[in-house]
């Protein structure tokens, strides 16, 4: 009598778990690694560039600089300290972007929650008009809202670009944090509420340490996406105390030879976004791949 040797399947692998599989092979780390770098290139040479001198940059690139490191100086830095314009942009692009930032984590965490777990009259329905709102562009709102800002007196404000912001950031997060939200397990909130846990205090103590990384995730998103924006703020900041990008935008129309302030002008406005972006790199990596593998 002759038995059969079973032997166990190797379970399949998800697609998830393959890449990141791959990703710790040596060549694909070091497609990253010149992948990062090249991404690096054009702040490198922005870098270098508010390094030198005007002369030097009309005269040749910013790669020339390796021959000759001797004549990197500081003084378009010293330039740009002292011209007002530049340096109040910066002040108002930071009184815009962390406001419009705060308000969409805050109001998006809140209704994220609601439409996850709390029940009241009509709230697919609603979901389904914050899903629909995703696809409604910027440059539709732009004429009703300058008339309706005008008429409340926040045409050309700070206030007018924050809400602006916050009204189109928001349809984003809260479906972002609504989906996140849903994905906890239901006994653990079942269980503080057992423990006579209030919705305050089960979305403080509970839901908000979970959702951490998708927080962050979209925290990261806004203040990029709020930053870099040039459209919004041409249009809705006054024109008297701009952002950086419209500051910016200002000086190469009225002095176009004024690289000395606009290359550092210019690396001050990349660098910020950057630091941001490598100092919650760690939650932002968290929140993208929450929930890719279980």
């Amino acid at each position: 009598m002759s038995t059969t040797d079973v032997r166990p399947t190797r379970p399949s692998r998800s697609p998830a778990a393959r890449l990141a599989s791959a990703a710790a092979s040596g060549a694909v780390r070091v497609f990253l690694v010149l992948a990062g770098l090249f991404w690096l290139l054009p702040t490198v040479g922005l870098l270098l560039s508010s390094l030198r001198s005007p002369s030097d940059i009309a005269a040749s690139g910013w790669w020339e600089v390796f021959a000759a490191p001797a004549r990197l100086t500081t003084e378009n830095y010293a330039h740009l300290l002292a011209n007002d314009t530049i340096t109040g942009s910066l002040l108002n692009t930071v009184l815009i972007t962390v406001p419009a930032t705060l308000l969409v984590l805050v109001i998006g965490s809140f209704a994220g929650y609601a439409f996850a777990w709390l029940e009241f009259p009509g709230r697919d329905w609603w979901f389904l008009g914050v899903v629909a709102l995703l696809v409604v562009p910027v440059q539709v709102a732009l004429v009703p809202v300058s008339k309706l800002f005008g008429v409340v007196g926040l045409f050309e404000t700070t206030a007018g670009v924050v809400l602006f912001h916050t009204a189109f950031g928001l349809p984003f997060a809260i479906f972002l944090l609504r989906n996140f939200f849903a994905e906890i397990p239901r006994e653990l909130l079942e269980a503080a509420r057992l423990d006579g846990a209030g919705e305050i205090r089960l979305f403080t103590r509970v839901v908000l340490p979970l959702g951490g990384p998708a927080i962050a995730s979209l925290g990261i998103f806004q203040f990029l996406w709020v930053w870099n924006d040039m459209l919004i703020a041409l249009i809705f900041a006054d024109s008297q105390s701009p952002p950086i990008t419209v500051a910016l935008q200002q000086q190469v129309r009225q002095f176009g030879n004024n690289v000395d302030v606009l290359a550092p002008g210019a690396f001050l406005s990349m660098v910020i976004p950057l630091l941001v972006f490598f100092a919650f790199q760690r939650q932002f990596a968290s929140g993208v791949m929450a929930g890719a593998v279980k």
